[in-house]
C-alpha cells in the first residue's frame, strides 16, 4: 500500500466534489424535488463533511469515485430520514395492541370522522342553537352511557390522567396506595413517579402480595385525600395474595370523605372474558363498585385514538373540568372525532365488526387457519415453483399487547417463510424495508407471518411484498 503523504493528501482533497456539484448531479435533483432544496444542500454537506473525514484518515479515491460516493450518501441520508418519518406499515407479528406500530388501528368509521373533522368541524359549536357549545360533549356523553358514570373528560392519554387527578386532588396531601400495586407500566412510567411529580405524598399500605382493607384503613389520617388503586397492566402476582375488593374500599373512602380513584389502563368498555381476557377489569364494574374516578386508555383494548379517559362522580368531574391544568392536556379535534366514532360503535354493539382490535380478539384459530392456507395457495402460485423458497402454515401464538392481559396468548396460524440463499435476518429485513413495510417475527429459524394482525384488505399488498422480498 503506498505511503500517504502530504502531498497526497492535498491531491485528495483537490479531488473532492463541491457541493453544487452534488447538488447538481441528476440523482440529487432528483431528492431535491421530495426534500426541498434547503434539506438536499444540508445533505450534500454532511456527505462532503464526511468523504473529508476519509480523505484526511488516508483513504483515498478518485474525483469520479469521490462524487460517486457523495451522491450515494445523499441518497443514503435523505432515505433515513424518510424511514424515520410516520408512514404506513403492515402489522404481521400478530401483536394486537402494538406500542411501537401505533397500539388500536382506527376502524373505517373512526378514519371517516377524522376526515370529516379535517376542515371546520362543530368542535366548540351547538347547531341547535347557533351558539358556542362544549368541546367533546358528544363523546363525553357516550362514555357516560357506555359505563354508567355520571360525568366524563377527556385527555391526551392515560398517563396524563392520572397526573391531572392526582395534580388536582392530592398535591400537598397523601395518597395511599397498596405496595404491590406500584408498578411501572411501561415507556418508564412509574406510579410513585406521576405522584411525586403530582405533588402528593405517597404512603405505601400491605406487602407486595397481600394488602388488607384493615392496612388502608390505619393509613389514614387528616391528610389524607385519595386511595389510589392500580391496575397492574403487565404483570401478575399468582398464588398467596389479597387485596380488599373496589366496593370494601368504596365504603371506607365514603366513611373518611376521600377519593377512591382507579387506574385500569387498558380501558375495557365491555367484557372481554369470551376472548380470553379474563382478568381485564371493565370500567362500568369499576363505576358501579362505587369508584368516584376511573382513568382508561382510548387505544387500547377500547380500540379508539390515544386519549386519556376520566370518568366518576359528576361532582369530582366537574373539578376537574374548571382546573387551569385541563387546557394543557384536553385533545384536538381529530381525536375527538376518532373516538366518537369509535365510542358510537360500541353504543350500537357493532365492536366485532367494526372495532379492528376486538374483531381480532374475536378471530378463531380455525378462521385464521383457513385465511392462512388460502392466503399461500394464492402465494404458491405467484411465485411459481422454486426450490429454494418455503412457505408453509405452522401452528403459534398471537399477543395482546399493549400491557394487556400479558398470559393470554390466543392460537393462530402462521404463515413460515424461508429462503436456501437468503438468510432469515435478510429477509426480514427485506420485508421491512419494502413498500408498504411489513412488520414480521422471526421463529425457529424462519419468517413468520400472522394473519392476525392483517387486515382482509391488506393481503394483496402483503402478498406482493412478500414476492418481491423472496425474488
Amino acid at each position: 500500500m503506498p505511503r500517504v503523504t502530504a502531498k497526497n493528501k492535498s491531491s485528495a482533497f483537490r479531488g473532492l466534489p463541491s457541493i453544487d456539484e452534488v447538488l447538481r448531479s441528476e440523482r440529487v435533483q432528483e431528492i431535491t424535488v421530495r426534500v426541498g432544496d434547503v434539506r438536499a444542500s444540508e445533505l450534500s454537506r454532511i456527505a462532503v463533511a464526511a468523504l473529508r473525514s476519509e480523505v484526511a484518515a488516508g483513504k483515498s479515491r478518485t474525483k469520479e469515485g469521490l462524487l460517486v460516493d457523495a451522491i450515494d450518501r445523499v441518497e443514503n441520508l435523505a432515505l433515513a430520514d424518510h424511514m424515520s418519518g410516520t408512514q404506513r406499515v403492515i402489522n404481521a407479528t400478530g401483536v394486537i395492541i402494538h406500542t411501537n406500530l401505533g397500539r388500536a388501528p382506527l376502524s373505517v368509521v373512526a378514519r371517516q370522522a377524522v376526515n370529516e373533522a379535517f376542515g371546520y368541524c362543530t368542535l366548540e359549536y351547538d347547531l341547535a342553537t347557533g351558539s358556542r357549545g362544549r368541546r367533546g360533549r358528544r363523546a363525553e356523553d357516550l362514555i357516560v352511557q357506555l359505563t354508567g358514570a355520571e360525568d366524563a373528560l377527556i385527555v391526551n392519554n392515560c398517563a396524563a390522567a392520572a397526573f391531572f387527578v392526582l395534580t388536582a386532588f392530592a398535591a400537598g396531601s397523601e395518597v395511599i396506595i397498596s405496595r404491590g400495586e406500584m408498578v411501572e407500566i411501561g415507556g418508564d412510567f412509574r406510579v410513585p413517579d406521576v405522584l411525586s411529580q403530582s405533588g402528593g405524598k405517597l404512603r405505601e399500605v400491605g406487602t407486595t402480595n397481600r394488602t388488607r382493607l384493615a392496612d388502608f384503613e390505619k393509613a389514614i389520617n387528616r391528610k389524607t385525600r385519595v386511595i389510589l388503586r392500580v391496575h397492574p397492566s403487565n404483570y401478575r402476582i399468582v398464588g398467596f395474595t389479597a387485596m380488599p375488593s373496589l366496593s370494601e374500599l368504596s365504603a371506607l373512602a365514603t366513611k373518611n370523605k376521600i377519593i377512591l380513584y382507579e387506574d385500569i389502563g387498558s380501558g375495557a368498555l365491555i367484557d372481554l372474558s369470551k376472548y380470553g381476557l379474563k382478568d381485564e377489569p371493565v370500567v362500568s364494574r369499576s363505576i358501579a363498585d362505587g369508584a368516584d374516578l376511573v382513568t382508561f386508555s382510548g387505544d387500547k383494548l377500547l380500540g379508539g385514538p390515544q386519549a386519556g379517559i376520566i370518568a366518576g362522580r359528576r361532582a369530582v368531574i366537574e373539578k376537574l373540568r374548571k382546573h387551569p391544568l385541563y387546557r394543557a392536556l384536553r385533545v384536538d379535534k381529530l381525536a375527538y372525532a376518532a373516538l366518537e366514532a369509535t365510542l358510537d360503535s360500541y353504543a350500537r354493539s357493532a365492536t366485532e365488526t367494526e372495532i379492528p382490535v376486538v374483531g381480532m380478539l374475536a378471530m378463531t384459530k380455525e378462521k385464521l387457519e383457513k385465511r392462512a392456507s388460502m392466503f399461500v395457495k394464492e402465494l404458491r402460485s405467484r411465485l411459481g415453483r422454486s426450490a429454494k423458497i418455503k412457505v408453509e402454515v405452522v401452528a403459534g401464538v398471537s399477543a395482546i399487547g399493549g400491557g394487556a392481559a400479558p398470559a393470554v396468548q390466543p392460537d393462530t396460524a402462521l404463515i413460515a417463510l424461508s429462503h436456501t440463499v437468503l438468510p432469515v435476518q435478510s429477509l426480514e429485513q427485506k420485508l421491512r424495508l419494502g413498500t408498504p413495510p411489513v412488520v414480521a417475527r422471526i421463529i425457529d429459524g424462519q419468517v413468520v407471518i400472522d394473519l392476525r394482525t392483517v387486515a382482509a384488505s391488506e393481503e394483496g399488498d402483503l402478498t406482493a411484498a412478500i414476492i418481491q422480498a423472496l425474488t
